[in-house]
Order: structure tokens, then sequence, then C-alpha cells
């Protein structure tokens, strides 16, 4: 007889193996839908519960409750990127060997959404029914441009639908998320960074490589970035959300640190400086942090090039926020004769509050589901399709129930993507435990 997590993890190979990557300007929604389709004879139950809304390609599914409690978002999205890389089994093949099933959007995000739907589907064949309005929502353009979150948020807020909580992906179950901090650790995003693209840009009246002059365009551009890297302009700061982060993650410590982290406001300054040296990931919490990605100047190697451009991607923290960032970067250009054009503003979304009822029910459920797990607020350095929801929520959640190795979180968007298996049973029945809820 098959286990549960062995048809759970071939069912989810059904829809890795159908391949939804997502492209920029894409029109052609065709295999969106296609896998629509797949979703409606994979969860028959649910889908025949509730009343499906297209959106090019994204859509909302709506399982109506017994009140009119305000309702609730669970949200997975179905496109994935492109699985470029040496692969060691065939990205959309859905291969399960060793107790891990491998390819491409297992972890981004269609494991989760198989979880979400298989957790409705079989409360659905119970005869379950929600206490308040459930929405599920999927898009198929957050590896891309967000769209599709984006008009479905905006229809809801025109339609005056306020949501309790809404519940996207985000964090997972890690070990050891900072050196030293023993145990698992269930990761809550309670907020995203705002993500934003600026093109610097550097002229000169160009001329020939044998007679260079000083101060040509890629070297003004090589300065500024130089010093952005050195001594980024924007203020660092520990948030009452990453102090909360640090205490919980303190449980898990010995030693100095663990008092440091446990009492992080008496030592603010000190982690400020320390942070980005022992986990860059908790350091690019506390300020807006750059990355320059794209470059060009001259077509020849003998011509100094008349204007040549870089592209920075700027993550920009809660309380510098966008604007502020914008002008950080901005004035610093300037002192090297750089003009900026911002090529995306980037969406502000606010940090939801780690002691609503929201994130307690979301701390409930991993209790619930998972033993000796500490649950601890994060604020997400990437950008998801939840930061949209803000419109219509004050209580925007970012988790997906699974336990990871670093291994499989350097996976997602990488090569060879992989889940243990025996996650996935988890992940079912803490969906469950949310949907059974009332807040």
């Amino acid at each position: 007889m098959i286990s549960v997590e062995n048809e759970y993890a071939l069912r989810l190979a059904r829809m890795i193996q159908a391949e939804t990557i997502s492209e920029n300007n894409q029109t052609d929604k065709t295999k969106f839908y296609a896998f629509h389709n797949l979703l409606r004879k994979m969860f028959p139950n649910i889908f025949s519960k509730c009343s499906f809304e297209d959106f090019d390609g994204s859509f909302i599914l709506l399982w109506k409750g017994k009140t009119d409690k305000k309702p609730i978002m669970l949200m997975n999205h179905h496109d994935v990127v492109a699985a470029n890389g040496n692969w060691t089994y065939p990205p959309f093949a859905g291969e399960i060997h060793d107790n891990k099933i491998y390819g491409r959007g297992v972890l981004d995000t269609k494991g989760g959404l198989f979880s979400m739907l298989q957790a409705a589907d079989e409360l659905a064949k119970e005869g379950f029914v929600p206490q308040q309005d459930v929405y599920f929502v999927s898009a198929c353009t957050e590896e891309t441009d967000g769209s599709g979150a984006d008009i479905i948020s905006k229809t809801l807020r025109d339609r005056n639908i306020r949501f309790s909580f809404v519940l996207d992906e985000g964090g997972m179950i890690v070990r050891e998320p900072i050196g030293g901090a023993k145990g698992e650790f269930a990761m809550i995003g309670v907020g995203e960074k705002g993500c934003i693209d600026i093109k610097f840009t550097a002229r000169s009246s160009g001329g020939h490589a044998s007679t260079p002059g000083k101060n040509t365009p890629l070297v003004r551009l090589g300065k500024f970035m130089a010093e952005v890297e050195k001594s980024a302009p924007f203020k660092s700061e520990l948030s009452p959300t990453v102090m909360e982060m640090f205490r919980k993650i303190s449980l898990g410590m010995t030693g100095p640190l663990k008092f440091v982290l446990k009492h992080s406001r008496l030592f603010k300054g000190i982690l400020v400086k320390v942070m980005p040296l022992v986990s860059p990931a908790a350091g690019a919490m506390l300020r807006t942090t750059v990355a320059f990605t794209m470059a060009g100047g001259s077509d020849t190697a003998n011509v100094l090039p008349h204007e040549a451009w870089i592209v920075a991607n700027m993550r920009s923290s809660h309380h510098q926020g966008a604007k502020n960032s914008i002008e950080a970067i901005t004035k610093l250009a300037e002192k090297y004769e750089i003009e900026a054009e911002v090529l995306d503003p980037g969406f502000d979304s606010p940090l939801s509050d780690y002691h609503s009822d929201a994130f307690r029910l979301v701390e409930e459920a991993v209790k619930h589901n998972f033993k000796d797990v500490i649950t601890s607020p994060y604020v997400m350095t990437g950008a998801s399709d939840c930061r949209c929801m803000s419109r219509v929520s004050e209580n925007c959640l970012r988790f997906i129930p699974f336990t990871v190795s670093d291994e499989q979180l350097d996976s997602i968007h990488g090569f060879d993507e992989n889940l243990n298996i025996e996650c996935l049973p988890k992940a079912v029945n803490f969906y469950k435990y949310i949907l059974e809820a009332s807040i």
C-alpha cells in the first residue's frame, strides 16, 4: 500500500510536469489555462464547491463560508522561472529519488499550492464548510511583473472586500538561521522590502582608447559602485520586528551572543555594525541594499564610450522607504556626474503586526504540526505577490510549512530544486488547521 507522503508526491509531480515558465511581456497564456484544467481534475471536490474567476491566467477560487466574518486569503503562485543549469534529473519530470521530489517549482511554489488545495479538497470531500469565505489566489506572473496579483488586489479593493489575513509564500522551517542558533525555526514573514530598479548613466565626448582622459564614463561608474559597496548611503535601523526575531532566535543559543540577541534593544549600535558580518541575510533586514546587475558601454574594444550605464536592483527598507532610498543613492551618483533614471519605483508595503490574531493562528498551526519548532517573525528581503494584498488586509503573512536545508533553499531559482516528500503530509495538515480555524 502506498504511503500518504508518496501519494502526495506523485500528485505534486503531475503539477511539476506541467511546465509553467513565465516570461516578461507574455501574451500567450495557453499553458496556464491548461494548468488550471489540471487543477480541476486533481482537486474536483474543492473546485465543485467554489466559484472560479480568471484574471488573464491568474485566478481566484472562492469557497463560501457559513458566516459573514471577514474572509481569509491563501496564496501560492503557479508560474515558475526557467530551469537553466545542469540538473541531475529533468526539471519538469517530477522525479522522486531518495525520498525527495525534484523539479522546477516544487518549492517556489507549486509545493505550497498543492498543499493548500489538497487540504481544501480533503475537507470539502468530508463535507466541511469554512466559517468565513476563503479566497484561494494563484497568479501566473509572480516571477515577472506581478501584474496578476496587482489587478486581483485592485479588483478586491474596488469591491470593498477586506480580509482578516492573507497567507502567501515566504519563510520556511530552517535550521540554524544564524550561526550558533540550534534547533528548527519557522520564519514567518510579516513584510517584505520594496524592489526598485534604477539605471545610472555616465556620459562624455568619447574618443579613442589610445588617448584616454581622466574619469571616463566607465571609470566614474566604477568609482560610484565601489563607494556604494564600501559605504552604502542608507540608514541602518533595528526595527521591533527584527529585535523580536533576534529574541526568538536567541532561544536556541548559548553564550554571550544569546544574551546580546535576547536584549538587542540594549545593543543596537553593536548589532547594526556586526550583524551584516555574522549573517548577510539578517544584515539585509537592517537597511536598504543595492545589487548592480546589468552594464553597457562601448561596442568596440578600442573606443571610449560616449555613454556607459549600469542597472541596480535596490531593496528598500521599511524605515527609509523607496522615495528616500532613491534620493540617497541619486545624491551619491551626482557626485560622480552620473544621471539616475528610475525604471521601476517598486511597491512599499507595510509590516504586519506579529502580535495579531492572524500571526498567532499561523504560530498555533506550526506548533500543532511541528514538534519543538520555534516560530519567529522576520522581514523578507525578496519580493512576493503578497505585497499587493496590503491594499486589502492589515495582516499579510508569508510562510510555507516546509522544513528545508540550506542546500534546498539555494536550489530555489537554481538547479536541482527539491523537497523532502515527508514534508507534504505536515504541510497539508497545516493548511487544514488554518481552514478549520475562525478569527
